[in-house]
């Protein structure tokens, strides 16, 4: 009975364990270049951009971005969404991960939601889940903080 019991609680910490939340902070450069519309000629508003960064800090790696923009005859209103595969390592684990990112700006009011798609990660890094949120300081600096959980 005592080892049963051992053996359960050590199952629960490692439950635990794996659920417990990760932070990753750093800074990233982007490297982003348009893709002419050429096939939406009636549709100057969209915008079609691929890119790369180069991550450092907690994620330190390299990634590839696709964006599609959206623009309004206001100049504070528009949109974007975009697929990013990013191959890093993040807590010394390697592997890959897709985010998904959906970018709202409303009369000026920002809003920015970047997901892991869950069961893209791969290698180490299988099983990730999380969201990230970027910083733009006023001289262009790009940072990051990353809440995730790792099995």
């Amino acid at each position: 009975m005592r080892n049963f019991l051992a053996a359960s609680v050590f199952v629960l910490a490692a439950s635990l364990a794996a659920q417990t939340p990760h932070h990753a902070s750093g800074s990233f450069e982007p490297a982003m270049k348009p893709v002419t519309p050429a096939d939406l000629p009636e549709a100057p508003a969209l915008g079609h951009y691929t890119g790369t960064k180069t991550w450092h800090g907690g994620v330190d790696g390299t990634s590839v971005v696709d964006m599609l923009t959206a623009g309004t005859a206001r100049k504070d209103t528009a949109g974007y969404v975009a697929v990013e595969l990013v191959t890093c390592k993040l807590e010394g684990r390697s592997g890959t991960f897709e985010m998904l990112h959906q970018g709202i700006m409303d009369e000026g009011k920002q809003s920015l939601n970047i997901t892991v798609l869950k069961g893209s990660g791969t290698g180490e890094l299988a099983g990730i889940t999380g969201t990230l949120t970027i910083h733009i300081a006023a001289d262009g600096k790009h940072t990051y903080d990353f809440d995730y959980t790792l099995p």
